[in-house]
């Protein structure tokens, strides 16, 4: 549990110091004066200053945060400097004096580097540790016990090359010999895990249990890992990421539309508590596994972000669009109001959520099949 807690609270600050190392980075590039970059939420245990920057530690130790100076003032119109508490000396390293692209640009960082971040880590498991790819091989599963296939000395990982003859080299193609051969005997050469070539004899049964076949195996593609140069990995892995923020963003609606039509949460959607639960299974299969789910992890977080919601990113970026186009100020007590609505509905889809995260574990359903 300490573990899992640990793991948990690291893997969720990495991703949430990186998308807020986003805006820093490029409010720095533009010269925008940042106030301060703090590890973990308010309130502040103490801090560094560093020429204008101030980098703090604080008692949450929960992502992070990147105060840029003249943000609160952003939209607010042409009003006095002083009334924006922002010195005429600075006045031109504000955020709010800033171009819109400019802006955007801030706004936008933190979403293009969660994205980098999957993409670096998937390039870098294609290239070190490889991907599982088809090859034209169909392996044995499981063995149902008191099965044929058990009778007959199957085991699990065996390699079916031959049956009767035929080269076997999908699934369905012996599916079918199974079902056309039921009370007939068969021959089956196998390449077994121990590097040898066996000849099996059997019978596939007539009669037989629902879900176990004629020959009580459960069987699935071959597959090879192919490690990529690291030359192509990048290439491979931006494509990967590309791919997969597609599949993300498809589940996402997919999830608002269960919600707005039936008001209920889909069982395969985690929060904080499912994500937490989650990170303990991953952890405990292995660091490339973490890494992979890291990237997971900060390909939603970069769609959630970047969605046009007030109190998100891309509400924010929708604001500055909004002025673009009217070329009018947005009313800053209007944008304010929004934000704060927009932070009260998502906190209260979290709790939703979460309540569905606690229900989900008291009844021991897991959250990955097992």
């Amino acid at each position: 549990m300490i573990v899992t807690i640990i793991s948990f609270v690291i893997i969720l600050s990495v991703l949430v110091l990186v998308h807020e190392a986003g805006h820093f980075l490029v409010a720095k590039l533009l010269k925008i004066k940042v106030e301060e970059f703090g590890f973990g939420l308010p309130p502040r245990i103490g801090g560094i200053k560093f020429g204008e920057t101030l980098y703090s530690i604080n008692w949450l130790p929960i992502g992070g945060f990147v105060k840029l100076y003249g943000e609160d003032e952003a939209g607010s119109g042409s009003v006095s400097l002083k009334k924006l508490h922002v010195s005429k000396k600075d006045a031109d390293r504000a955020y709010f004096s800033r171009p819109k692209w400019q802006k955007a640009l801030v706004v936008s960082a933190g979403v293009i580097m969660n994205f980098l971040l999957a993409a670096v880590l998937i390039s870098f498991l294609y290239a070190y540790v490889g991907v599982p790819v088809p090859n034209k091989k169909v392996v044995i599963a499981a063995v149902v016990k008191g099965s044929p296939a058990e009778i007959a000395g199957l085991k699990v990982g065996d390699v079916v090359e031959k049956v009767s003859g035929n080269t076997i080299t999908d699934t369905t193609q012996l599916i079918n010999i199974a079902h056309k051969n039921e009370g007939k005997e068969i021959t089956i050469t196998v390449y077994s895990t121990e590097k040898k070539v066996s000849v099996i004899k059997i019978t596939p049964r007539v009669n037989f249990p629902k879900n176990e076949g004629p020959m009580g195996i459960a069987i699935s593609p071959g597959t090879d890992i192919k490690k990529y140069s690291w030359l192509e990995a990048p290439i491979v892995g931006t494509k990967e990421a590309i791919k997969e923020t597609g599949m993300i963003a498809s589940g996402l609606v997919s999830l608002l539309m269960q919600l707005i039509t039936k008001g209920a949460v889909p069982s395969d959607v985690a929060g904080p508590v499912g994500i937490a639960q989650l990170t303990g299974q991953v952890v405990s299969i292995g660091f490339y596994a973490v890494l992979s789910f890291v990237s997971l992890l900060s390909l939603n977080l970069a769609i959630i972000n970047i969605l046009p919601f007030p109190a998100l990113d891309g509400g924010r970026l929708l604001f500055i669009v909004i002025e673009a186009v009217t070329r009018k100020k947005v009313n800053p007590v209007i944008e304010g109001y929004a934000h704060t609505i927009g932070m009260a509905i998502l906190l209260a889809l979290i709790a939703l959520i979460t309540l569905h995260d606690i229900l989900r574990v008291i009844s021991g359903q897991p959250l990955l099949p097992k």
